[in-house]
């Protein structure tokens, strides 16, 4: 049955705007052009939004967060602590109101997200699937069953939904993340290889570990838990059972070695591979089954010569300006998971918590290119005490800096000759150069980050040394996440200002506000002092 939308616009396959894919971040870049007021339409694949969710991941619980109780009232805040709700006006629409478990089931996610869509109206076309992509001048998507839509602009908000093989020989004969069937009582005391060390591997492990005999995880790099590195996209505790089993000698392992040949014998598997820190020492191992969890890459099928964007990280992901648009298609954007090309395993792109934010933020770019819309901002006085306070209420609450530490950046100019500064939120900190914003402007980009060597620390270990959380010297040693502030001049990088890291995560106190406004005063001392209360 079609919606009241479709019937509307049935005849209609020019727009300025069109969006390919109704997951998370197709429905938050629609919401986004729909407050905007802008031309466009959301192509979606399946019959409703958010299918990818409705197959995974396979265990039926989802990694991100969902703490519904903070004790705070500033919603802002409380985004600090909720990984999965999307970005509206609407307070009704946030994911705490679908689920109160702290890892919720994808299924409440994909109720949630159909509810965004409706609610506040998006235009979507569903039961759209796309064959093909051209490009001469705008962009002609024709699909299945014939019909063309084109646009001047292009979002692809599909996700890495084609399932990533890494370079084995005879790897096409093992089963797949993706599509293996996870009983356990099919695995009841077989010997399972599963090849990959992520959170993928360690869910198929998971869900197996009652029935097999043994289990091997298998892969050349060391295992890295986002606990220590802080990179979520690690593995995460609630898959690392496993762990135990391997350290407490239960029959199950973990390889660190080059998988060099998969071979079916009689049934079996005999797989060939040399042991990364065991002087390559080779083994023939058989195996009952064996699954590939290497992860997923940027499906590309759907683009022909003429649009077909460069591809990087072992062409996983389509390549990227600073304004998530393809290197070499112009007017070609990215939304979604496919932006976590420009922070690949260092900041939070890569998930909902992370890229609500940057969509934000590529609305706001497309606002400024496309249609001279100034970036939003908040004029301030030139003034020590009122910037101070400023930046220390702003750490004290944003989500976004928060979730996308090191990657987005407040951005505050100095203009000598209006005697104003200008506060722009949550850009790109790699945009701001392009921006426009800095030109003939001193300036300040405000961030939150943890330390350099954050990730070579154990987090649990008490003898670790940690900088003493009253200091007020040598704070650019912290190892947690802490607000950093850098002046620049002339578009020249000059210093750089680090507030101490806090246990709460709470920066009040005269130890933090004072400090920081002496920063300010100081970095205006030349050519003037306006900065001055």
């Amino acid at each position: 049955m079609k919606t009241e939308f479709e019937i509307k616009t049935n005849s209609k396959t020019h727009f300025e705007y069109i969006i390919i894919g109704a997951g998370p971040s197709g429905l938050q870049m629609g919401y986004y052009l729909e407050k905007s007021k802008r031309d466009y339409l959301i192509l979606e694949s399946g019959n409703k939004a958010g299918t990818f969710f409705q197959k995974y991941p396979r265990r039926r619980k989802l990694i991100s967060i969902n703490k519904s109780y903070t004790g705070n009232e500033d919603p802002d805040f409380n985004l600090r602590h909720d990984w999965n709700s999307l970005l509206s006006d609407d307070k009704s629409l946030l994911f705490k109101n679908y689920s109160k478990r702290y890892f919720p089931n994808p299924d409440d996610l994909v109720t949630y997200l159909n509810d965004y869509a409706h609610n506040l109206d998006l235009k979507i076309k569903y039961n759209t699937q796309i064959l093909k992509i051209e490009k001469e001048g705008g962009f002609a998507l024709t699909t299945k069953d014939g019909q063309v839509y084109t646009c001047k602009y292009l979002i692809v908000a599909t996700g890495i939904s084609k399932p990533y093989l890494p370079s084995i020989e005879g790897v096409e004969l093992a089963e797949n993340y993706a599509s293996v069937k996870v009983d356990p009582d099919d695995f009841i005391n077989q010997k399972v290889l599963i090849i990959g060390k992520g959170n993928s591997a360690f869910e198929i492990a998971e869900i197996l570990m009652d029935t097999t005999a043994l289990t091997h995880i298998a892969g050349p790099e060391s295992i890295k838990m986002a606990w220590k590195t802080h990179y979520v996209g690690h593995l995460r505790a609630l898959n690392n059972n496993f762990l135990d089993t391997y350290q407490l000698k239960s029959m199950n392992a973990i390889l660190d070695v080059h998988i060099d040949k998969i071979e079916k014998k009689d049934e079996k598997f005999l797989v060939s591979y040399r042991f990364v820190r065991a002087e390559e020492a080779k083994k023939n191992v058989e195996y009952d089954r064996v699954i590939v969890c290497t992860g997923f890459g940027f499906d590309s099928s759907m683009f022909d010569k003429t649009s077909m964007p460069n591809l990087t990280i072992r062409n996983k992901f389509p390549d990227q300006n600073s304004k998530w648009e393809s290197t070499n298609v112009e007017n070609l954007y990215f939304a979604g998971v496919l932006m976590h090309m420009r922070d690949f395993k260092k900041s939070t792109s890569g998930f909902i918590h992370g890229f609500r934010y940057n969509i934000r933020a590529l609305n706001n770019i497309l606002g400024s290119r496309n249609h001279q819309v100034t970036w939003p901002n908040e004029s301030l006085p030139i003034n020590a005490t009122k910037l101070m306070e400023t930046v220390i209420k702003r750490v004290n609450s944003t989500s976004a800096l928060w979730q996308q530490f090191g990657f987005l950046g407040d951005l505050i100019t100095i203009d000598e000759t209006s005697k104003e500064a200008n506060y722009y939120k949550e850009l790109p900190v790699d945009y701001i150069a392009d921006s426009g914003l800095t030109e003939g402007k001193t300036y300040f980009v405000l961030t939150l980050e943890y330390g350099p060597n954050h990730d070579k620390l154990d987090p649990f270990d008490v003898n670790v040394i940690r900088i003493n959380q009253s200091a007020t010297e040598n704070t650019d040693d912290s190892h947690y996440l802490h607000p950093v502030l850098r002046y620049y001049k002339n578009n020249e990088f000059v210093k750089e200002h680090h507030i101490v890291e806090n246990l709460e995560n709470e920066w009040f106190h005269k130890m933090h506000t004072e400090p920081l406004e002496q920063f300010f005063l100081e970095m205006n001392q030349e050519p003037s002092p306006s900065l001055l209360s």
